[in-house]
């Protein structure tokens, strides 16, 4: 086998899992309309509504790191960072809480520099990776926004920025999707 058919086998592998990234973008994108309407009376759920959203956009991104070659380390630093983050928050839901409304600013540059960093290591095999770039650039923006702002309180600043967050996580994971079946049937046809 060669290494033109090694890939496509693997590139066809691959893409019979799109569906994946199907269900969690639509997933993010319910997720966020839940966060969005959600009652701001409790700091304890606001911790633990992070620390979920946190550890299953880490598992994405393991889920990810087993799939791709070569810069597979990478996602899974960004997943094994996330996960870590999300069992803290579990753990510790009230103090995530504030800490997380005092340095939202800092965590959306974060998310931010990993989408950017995420477009570019997959600008290859995907026509549509500057939709990462976008979000990304995006998200630091609203980053250094946040730093100097107030919404109307802590706690509805977050849940805003963690709907919108998880709003922009859904819609890229729905496009992945479909990138990865048209690659699917690209390769097939190798």
């Amino acid at each position: 086998m060669t290494e033109t058919e090694t890939t496509a086998s693997a590139m066809r592998d691959t893409a019979r899992m799109w569906w994946l990234w199907l269900v969690a973008g639509i997933g993010w994108v319910i997720f966020s309309v839940i966060v969005l309407q959600f009652d701001t009376q409790s700091a304890a759920a606001v911790g633990i509504i992070f620390g979920l959203m946190l550890l299953v956009a880490g598992l994405q991104y393991v889920m990810v790191g087993t799939q791709v070659e070569g810069w597979n380390w990478l996602w899974y630093v960004f997943g094994a960072i996330l996960i870590i983050g999300g069992f803290t928050a579990l753990f510790y839901p009230t103090r995530t809480f504030l800490a997380i409304a005092n340095i939202l600013g800092f965590l959306f540059a974060i998310i931010g520099l990993i989408w950017i960093m995420e477009a570019f290591v997959t600008k290859e095999g995907n026509d549509l990776w500057w939709i990462s770039l976008v979000a990304g650039i995006l998200m630091i923006a609203l980053g250094f926004w946040l730093g100097g702002q107030f919404l109307f309180t802590k706690v509805e600043t977050l849940l805003v920025f963690a709907g919108i967050w998880a709003l922009m996580k859904g819609i890229i994971d729905i496009i992945i999707a479909f990138q990865v079946k048209k690659l699917g049937k690209i390769s097939a046809g190798v």
